[in-house]
């Protein structure tokens, strides 16, 4: 047993010290699921340059190889060979020309000229693309934030209840002795001595319990760290009620308006969804193409060849597509008005939980300073009880009744503290302005 508490010592003694800021940065800056999204911007900047792209020329080299003794393959490929004579011209040869081969390289390049303003539009819809992918980014690092926050809490008040858990026992047992000595005085029975071991053995239970929700309680923040589980941590952020309380709630609405990622991506969604409806109605348009060539046709690999060359303008128009066309223009409309009446629901459930941050918030205020009375007036009448008890004027029903109202009142007084603190958290959080500054994570 003395081994494993010396291990423990001294997992602690050299566990890395963080405080609450440090582990919102840390979890915001290295969490794999914040890598993850940093390499979704790359991906999206890159259709950004695919997009672009369009407004170059397009160059390509083809190498091909045929052979046929076609009359008609025959007489164009001597053409552009420029191998064509005049023996070419006799009947015979004409209707029964031996097999030929031809090694054709060709060099074509096709430059696109006018487009409606399709390549225009699918630039501007990969860039919005790309913003919303940042939006996305400040939504995980917000969550990220917020998860270290919570959890980082999470481990305080499973320590600080843990502490309580220890401190009951204590009491337990000092109230076991208690009993024991006016026992033996014969001034009690042996009943009272088995209601306080029975008490005692309940106190340690909930010991035990807590020391494994601590456990889990440091896993669950490494996690929301990006960490291994096992990694020891000394929290040197305490849990205490904050120095002031925020006011003007349609502040923080308004922030989350403009600063709530995904009020933006709401947003930017709208305005991708007007470019994608412009895009389609501009397949209505006609196009227009340049297109030029350079051809060599050759007999063999290398010899017995011609070089060609050919330089084109064309336009196309869809007249008719089966009336496709007219269902992406309907297809794009309707996704328009899915997107803003998505972007209006958005706008009012990030409003209903800043409302619900800040009724949680003064709730837990209003509870630390019941609990705190509540603890006050607890230890009072334990005192009280246990001197009447070593007196005889009280039974030790009353003495365990009291020390778990003792207990309860002091855990209670926690969980407020904690949800306050969390609460705190949650409200900038909903509002988009979380961040390793912000003063509730002091």
């Amino acid at each position: 047993m003395t081994g494993i508490w010396l291990f423990s010592l001294s997992v602690w003694l050299h566990a890395q010290e963080m405080t609450l800021a440090d582990a919102v940065e840390g979890a915001m800056r290295r969490h794999p699921a914040s890598e993850a999204a940093q390499a979704r911007i790359a991906a999206a900047g890159q259709r950004v340059e695919q997009a672009r792209s369009g407004r170059l020329p397009k160059l390509n080299y083809t190498e091909s190889y045929q052979r046929s003794n076609n009359p008609v393959f025959v007489f164009s490929t001597l053409l552009t060979q420029r191998r064509f004579a005049g023996e070419n011209f006799a009947i015979g040869q004409l209707n029964r020309p031996d097999s030929i081969n031809n090694f054709q390289s060709l060099l074509m390049v096709d430059q696109t000229i006018y487009d409606a303003g399709m390549t225009r539009r699918q630039v501007e819809s990969a860039e919005l693309g790309r913003q919303l992918t940042e939006e996305q980014r400040r939504a995980v690092e917000l969550n990220l934030a917020a998860g270290a926050a919570r959890t980082y809490f999470g481990v305080l008040l499973a320590e600080q209840s843990l502490g309580v858990s220890r401190q009951a026992v204590v009491a337990a047992e000092a109230d076991l002795k208690r009993a024991e000595a006016i026992r033996d005085a014969g001034m009690s029975t042996d009943a009272d001595v088995l209601s306080i071991r029975v008490h005692l053995a309940s106190m340690r239970e909930q010991e035990i319990s807590r020391r494994g929700d601590l456990e889990v309680a440091r896993a669950a923040l490494n996690e929301a760290l990006g960490a291994p589980l096992d990694s020891p941590r000394k929290l040197t952020t305490g849990l205490s009620q904050l120095p002031s309380i925020p006011s003007g709630r349609e502040a923080f609405e308004n922030r989350a308006a403009a600063e709530r990622p995904e009020a933006r991506e709401s947003k930017l969604a709208t305005q991708l969804a007007e470019k994608q409806a412009e895009l389609s109605r501009a397949a209505y348009y006609p196009q227009i193409s340049l297109r030029g060539a350079l051809e060599a046709d050759r007999g063999q690999f290398v010899r017995q060849g011609g070089v060609n060359w050919l330089a084109a303008v064309s336009l196309r128009w869809n007249l008719f597509n089966g009336y496709a066309d007219r269902s992406r223009i309907r297809e794009a409309g309707h996704a328009l008005r899915g997107a803003q009446s998505d972007e209006r629901h958005t706008k009012s459930a990030i409003e209903l939980q800043i409302r619900k941050a800040w009724a949680d918030l003064s709730a837990a205020t209003e509870r630390i300073q019941v609990a705190a009375a509540s603890v006050e007036e607890a230890e009072e009448s334990l005192r009280i009880t246990r001197n009447r008890y070593e007196s005889g004027l009280a039974t030790v029903t009353d003495l365990l009744r009291n020390q778990t109202a003792r207990l309860e009142a002091g855990l209670r007084r926690l969980s407020a503290i904690h949800d306050q603190r969390v609460a705190a958290v949650m409200l900038e959080f909903t509002s988009g302005v979380l961040t390793p500054d912000s003063e509730v994570l002091h």
